[in-house]
Order: C-alpha cells, then structure tokens, then sequence
C-alpha cells in the first residue's frame, strides 16, 4: 500500500538522557492524523534489520501517574528495560490512543462505569456507544521507515498490532511477548483483553483466587 512519509520541517531531534541511558529523541508531527507524536532511539539502527520496537500508546493515567487499573506504565517502564539491554532498540509514543483512542474524558466515564456496575473494558465502552479501538499505527509505521528500521521484533501481547503494522509496511520478524505482573487492581482488565480482545496472557491465572485473597 502507498504510504505517507514525514515531512523534513514537522521533525525535530535531539539527545534526551534518561536515567536508563542516552536516547536519541525524534519528534514528529503526522502528516496524516496531525498529531504530535515521540519517538526515542537507543544504539545504532545499521541495517534496520531485527529492531527491537515498542509501539506504545499515550495513557496519562498508567504512564504518568501509575495506575494500577491498566498495566501500561508497567509496560512502558519493561520496554525501555529491555531495548537498554538489548542495547539498540526504538520505543514509538503515540499520542491520542487515550483509552484505546477514545480520549481522556470518556476513558474515565468507561472507568466509572466499571466502577459502578462491573461492566468490563469493552462493554464499557459500548454501553457509552464508544469504539472498541480506534488507535491508528500508522505514524508508528512512518517514523520507523524515518529512522531505516526496516524489520522489527515487536515488544507486544497484542497480535492485532503485529497485523496492522504490517498492513502499514513494517515487516515484523517476531512478536516478543511484553508480560508484566498481574494483581488485584488489574486483574480484571488483563483478562477482558485477553477474553474479548484477543491479546495474548498466557500468565495470567484463570482462577485469580490467589489475587482475591
């Protein structure tokens, strides 16, 4: 398929040093959902071949603040870890995949209504006539080709990403499983993924006893 490339002017760069390392750090804006998204680099691409990548989508309160309803923060977090231990590798932040691209505002009414009558993430979302999923990985795609990564091993439990991103043309050599602890608080949410969204969770215990105790 034809895709889009990034534009010279809506990129900017530079080194960004966090406490895993020095990254090397691409802004970008899309040219197709005009969004403003992040990409950070660690290590030398060469032939773009093999790129350990996480296409992480935006969540405000797992990423910034650590909420403990969802496992993105602890995601994120795992991510870097192992491209630092790789010692090459691309995390890819997208911006606007709130609450599986719904937006902050109705992710926390979809929270409240789990809160208030046990509806799970997906039937949250129904009950408000909200999508299931909108995220777009499409700015994923155009920002890898921007930095040469031409194949990738994709930090993911979701094969549906694997599936998209292809469609976007990055060939994706491998699915690396990104499995973080289970517990109380998300337990329920890691299962509605696994159930009804297809994601891949071979950790998580079927009886969750040990988790309600």
């Amino acid at each position: 398929m034809h895709e889009h490339a990034l534009e010279e002017e809506s990129i900017s760069e530079s080194e960004l040093v966090l406490r895993r390392g020095r990254f090397r750090c691409t802004a970008f804006r899309d040219p197709i959902d005009e969004r403003e998204h992040l990409a950070l680099a660690l290590g030398e691409i060469g032939d773009g071949e093999q790129v350990l990548v996480r296409v992480h989508s935006e969540c405000l309160t797992g990423d910034v603040f650590g909420a403990l309803r969802c496992e993105c923060g602890d995601q994120l977090q795992a991510a870097l870890d192992m491209i630092v231990a790789q010692g090459r590798g691309v995390l890819v932040y997208l911006r606007g995949h709130e609450g599986r691209g719904i937006g902050l505002v109705d992710k926390v009414r979809t929270m409240a209504l789990q809160d208030e009558r046990g509806l799970d993430t997906v039937d949250s979302a129904t009950t408000l006539g909200l999508p299931v999923d909108v995220r777009d990985y499409g700015p994923a795609a155009r920002s890898l080709r921007h930095q040469g990564v031409r194949s990738i091993r994709l930090l993911s439990n979701n094969p549906d990403k694997v599936r998209t991103l292809e469609e976007h043309g990055i060939k994706v050599a491998a699915r690396v499983p990104l499995l973080v602890p289970a517990h109380e608080e998300n337990i329920d949410y890691l299962t509605a993924k696994r159930d009804r969204l297809g994601h891949d969770l071979p950790h998580l215990d079927d009886g969750r006893t040990d988790l309600r105790d």
